[in-house]
Formats: structure tokens, sequence, C-alpha cells
């Protein structure tokens, strides 16, 4: 099947103050190897399954969000919705990997079945396990 399309997204980027630690991070969360470096603040990790990737790059006047959002805090701009199928098992590895567990949890999430993390540049993310 052959689309014309003008544009395909291929990725996000993260900003952070540790471009080699959030990507560390991230390969131990997703399994995915860092597939470029630049040794001067930019990484990148693919998909190995061919999906959306992620560009982390080190910016020296990075703020870390805050979670829940305060109006005098610096806001979340965008987060990551994360499946898996044993959450406590990732919620594990989150915490190995250099991540917490985010001290606010919405009361319509189901703990059972959604927990709100943070990566270790405090960038939220949720964990889920799919089904239903």
């Amino acid at each position: 099947m052959t689309t014309d399309r003008a544009a395909r997204w291929i990725g996000i980027c993260l900003d952070c103050a540790d471009a080699d630690a959030l990507a560390s991070f991230y390969s131990r969360l997703l399994g995915w190897e860092i597939t470029a470096n630049d040794g001067d603040g930019w990484a990148q990790l693919r998909d190995p399954d061919g999906g959306v990737g992620i560009n982390i790059q080190a910016e020296t006047w990075y703020r870390p969000p805050i979670w829940p959002e305060r109006p005098d805090a610096q806001h979340k701009m965008m987060h990551m919705e994360i499946e898996v199928d044993d959450l406590e098992a990732a919620i594990d590895v989150v915490i190995d990997a250099g991540g917490s567990t985010a001290a606010h949890r919405p009361d319509d999430r189901d703990p059972s079945r959604i927990r709100v993390m943070l990566d270790p540049a405090g960038h939220p993310f949720c964990l889920f396990v799919g089904g239903e």
C-alpha cells in the first residue's frame, strides 16, 4: 500500500540535564539499544520493532517538571504511556534503573492497572497493564 504523506512521525525528543543517564534509563526500561550518541549531550534510541523512537538531548537550562503541575513551577509538556504485561515487575525495573514512583496518583486511576512514574530527569510517564 502506497500512501502520499507530507510527514511521518518517527520519534520524540526529551530534554534533560544528563543525556547519557536518561538514555541508559530508557534503554533498560524498554529493552532498546542506544543507537546513536554524539558524546556531547545527545543520544538516540530506536524501537527494534520499527515503532517511534526517542531522542534525548541535554540542555544547561533544563528544569524538571513538577507532578502534579503547579502554577508556579515547570509544567510537563507531554508524557508517555507505556504498556506492560506485569505492572509490579515494570515498577521494579523503573526503580532499579533510577526512576521513581510519583508521589501523586490521580484518584480516578486504578493502581492495580496504572501507575504514574518519573524518569531520572523528572518526566512523568504512565505504566499500564493492557487489555480489556
